[in-house]
């Protein structure tokens, strides 16, 4: 489960979690996210910009809010500004993510 080497010719962004890669495609309005997550990663308790989501490929179990959730491949999720939220992965993710904040990588 890999994303494209083409789309790897974006910027990679600097996450420093064990696990989790990333490579964003930019906008003034805001970022795309494309993440290639391995398995067993795990995504600390923290808060941002509003995020939507949407898993292209695998799952991932995401704690929005306080509720826990799994979302497989064709699922979409929406965290609001400022909410806490984490992730576990068992099984490995691709995922695309939309921040609302340009600079948030």
């Amino acid at each position: 489960m890999y994303l494209p080497e083409e789309l790897k010719k974006n910027p990679e962004i600097n996450i420093p979690i064990e696990g989790i890669r990333g490579w964003k495609v930019g906008g003034t309005e805001g970022l795309v996210v494309f993440f290639e997550i391995s398995p067993g990663s795990v995504l600390p308790e923290h808060s941002h910009c509003y995020q939507w989501g949407y898993v292209i490929d695998g799952e991932i179990e995401l704690t929005i809010g306080g509720e826990a959730r799994v979302y497989r491949k064709g699922d979409s999720y929406t965290i609001p500004e400022g909410v806490s939220h984490s992730g576990r992965i068992e099984k490995g993710c691709l995922a695309m993510d939309f921040f609302s904040d340009p600079s948030r990588y």
